[in-house]
């Protein structure tokens, strides 16, 4: 329940799915009666392209924005300052005038996967890698904007400025198409040490600084709505708008996850685990990212493509009917007792190995093989692609830190949270908080504007508490085991196994 009077922060959350406006308060509380979403299409391509319209995007953006103002009626003054959180990775052209040339060519777009290999021998990608914590991989901008470049020079000439969703969104709204440290870190094109562009990146990919927008942190925040849009969100004319972040940042903020004591472990869609720290400078180890919240802190971890669309795929190839029945089931089966090897790579992978063109391999189907074993299989082998993250990131957590798991896969299917802590061999706490990345973006937004001191001074309500049994974490060893002996036979080109 509100209390009267405490600021409001509108929450923005545009996605690879859907778009959504939600309202918090200062404190990190969520008005849970105040609710928008709009339909954000992915358009893919039989040649592995993975794209959005920009305009559509704005349009979805401005209709939830609107609807969130009527809810709120009276309380509509109340409102502090909008925070967006948006898709890493992706990118779109426009000309001089602000209007799109190209689509937003999303992070799941691989048709760039031929320039990794023309970039690594340009580029020392070890090097490349120290800098911006980012790999060659299509999930940056560096391969499609080299692709881009390559199959459609007449095109990449004509684009003057290169832009985040987030950006091309606020220069539509405001007129101000700010980049944040948190967006920029995404990208592949930025020195996380010095917050700047990588020059000697930029100069490969025929792209000058002048193209890229202004560098901001969160405390820079933009103001005035232009006045084709004032009519639509008067509510929101005066305020300030929150430079937009990271999907991934707002949901450690969200989760709780601020510090190397808490661990974020994000399965949705795809499936992240990621580790916020302060430093006065950081490097990612070879199989792990790393990115920025702000100018203090760092955000480093690993993700992978296929999380719960592997769950989605997994239940409409098999025809299993999911729900109580079938997570009980499952708790009465032995763990790998069903003597499948898995590569879960449906939609290629990232960490650790940045293998995109990986795909998935049931391997050891007998006669006797039952649907609800390899279901079974396939929850395990994402927790074993977990399991080689949390290893490389083992040096960067306090002793006995937290994990705490998110998303929506483990809604779907809360069982999956039990393997996790098994796999791991460590206890899994799971979030209450089902809209951890726009909550998180309104707590910096409210840390940022000197509403709350810290943004981890609200921390989540936490749900179930899943506890490893030790036995069941020896039989994982092994089935990890046979999963990394199959990746080495099976997968060429990876970074590690």
């Amino acid at each position: 329940m509100h209390t009267p009077n405490i600021p409001l922060i509108v929450a923005l959350d545009v996605g690879t799915t859907s778009v959504r406006a939600l309202v918090f308060d200062a404190r990190g509380n969520r008005l849970s009666a105040l609710h928008a979403t709009r339909p954000s299409p992915l358009r893919t391509t039989p040649d592995g392209g993975a794209e959005m319209d920009p305009d559509a995007l704005v349009e979805a953006a401005v209709a939830c924005l609107a609807e969130i103002g009527s809810q709120l009626g009276a309380q509509a003054g109340q409102v502090a300052g909008v925070a967006t959180c948006t898709f890493w990775h992706s990118f779109l052209g426009t000309d001089a005038a602000g209007r799109p040339l190209t689509p937003i060519y999303t992070w799941a777009d691989t048709r760039a996967a031929g320039e990794i290999s023309r970039l690594r021998r340009r580029l020392d990608q070890t090097a490349v890698h120290a800098r911006t914590g980012a790999i060659f991989h299509t999930g940056y901008w560096p391969a499609r904007l080299s692709w881009l470049r390559r199959t459609q020079g007449r095109l990449f000439r004509r684009v003057k400025r290169w832009l985040s969703p987030g950006e091309y969104l606020y220069l539509r709204l405001l007129g101000a198409p700010l980049c944040s440290l948190s967006m920029a870190s995404g990208t592949g094109l930025f020195d996380q040490n010095r917050l700047d562009w990588d020059d000697e990146v930029l100069a490969a990919l025929g792209v000058d600084r002048e193209q890229l927008s202004p560098l901001v942190d969160l405390d820079s925040p933009a103001r005035g709505l232009r006045p084709e849009w004032r009519e639509r969100l008067p509510y929101l004319a005066g305020v300030p708008w929150l430079p937009a972040i990271g999907d991934g940042a707002g949901s450690n903020v969200g989760s709780g996850c601020l510090d190397r004591a808490h661990l974020a472990l994000m399965l949705g869609t795809s499936g992240a685990m990621r580790v916020l720290f302060e430093a006065a400078e950081a490097q990612a180890p070879l199989g792990l990212w790393l990115y920025r919240i702000d100018r203090r802190r760092y955000l480093m971890g690993g993700a992978l493509s296929n999380g719960g669309n592997l769950l989605a795929w997994l239940h409409a190839t098999l025809r299993l009917e999911m729900g109580p029945a079938m997570e009980a089931e499952l708790a009465a089966l032995p763990p790998d007792g069903h003597g499948l090897t898995v590569l879960p790579f449906l939609a290629g992978e990232r960490n650790p190995g940045y293998s995109p063109g990986a795909t998935a391999t049931f391997s050891g189907l007998r006669w006797t093989t039952r649907p609800v074993e390899i279901l079974q299989a396939g929850l395990e082998a994402v927790a074993y692609r977990m399991a080689l993250i949390h290893e490389l990131l083992q040096p960067q957590l306090a002793p006995g830190a937290q994990i705490i798991a998110s998303g929506g896969a483990f809604s779907a299917l809360p069982y999956w949270a039990q393997i996790m802590a098994d796999v791991l061999g460590r206890p899994v706490a799971v979030s209450r908080e089902a809209e951890a990345s726009s909550r998180g973006a309104a707590l910096l937004a409210a840390e940022s504007l000197d509403l709350i001191a810290d943004a981890g001074a609200a921390p989540p309500e936490l749900g179930a508490v899943y506890a490893p049994d030790p036995a069941r974490h020896e039989r994982y060893r092994a089935g990890l085991e046979r999963q990394r002996s199959l990746y080495r036979k099976l997968v060429k080109g990876a970074l590690r196994s």
